[in-house]
């Protein structure tokens, strides 16, 4: 899958066949067997070119990701916790791309507006500005905490 989500068109098995073989010996029937069952599966579909076929994946990279991601999320007996886990997991360029996603999804909101360091009040409190989800996550463990408030990042 990872040939075919790279050239992001059809794709023949012969066009496979000589990408894979600049990095490993593989047999034409190996790389043939391999997209016939993706497409038995699902996973790509194929068109008839004379006597060959064109292989096309059905789904972007992206969406069999987030597919994965969904299906196990829902399997789990407590979602909230496996969230928690699987964050605490992330790199910080992870939690940071985590972010952008929410914010993306959510749309825009509005934004305080810049302050001025040098104002007539200099004891006057900046607004408060809401934490997203990601950052302040109102998810309560078995105990009643908040693991995201005990120690996890919050911040950039």
């Amino acid at each position: 899958m990872t040939r075919v989500w790279k050239w992001n068109r059809p794709v023949t098995v012969r066009e496979v066949l000589e990408d894979l073989q600049q990095e490993r010996s593989i047999a034409y029937t190996t790389v043939m067997t391999v997209l016939d069952n993706l497409h038995q599966k699902g996973w790509v579909r194929r068109e008839a070119e004379g006597r060959a076929y064109r292989y096309e994946a059905v789904s972007t990279r992206a969406a069999y990701s987030a597919a994965l991601m969904n299906e196990a999320w829902t399997q789990s007996d407590n979602p909230a916790a496996a969230l928690v886990a699987f964050f605490g997991m992330m790199s910080a360029e992870q939690r940071e791309a985590l972010r952008d996603a929410v914010r993306m999804v959510q749309g825009p909101e509005e934004t305080p507006a810049p302050q001025n360091p040098v104002t007539e009040n200099p004891a006057a409190e900046n607004p408060p500005v809401e934490k997203s989800a990601v950052e302040n996550p109102a998810v309560e463990n078995a105990a009643g905490e908040n693991p995201a408030a005990a120690g996890g990042e919050t911040g950039r």
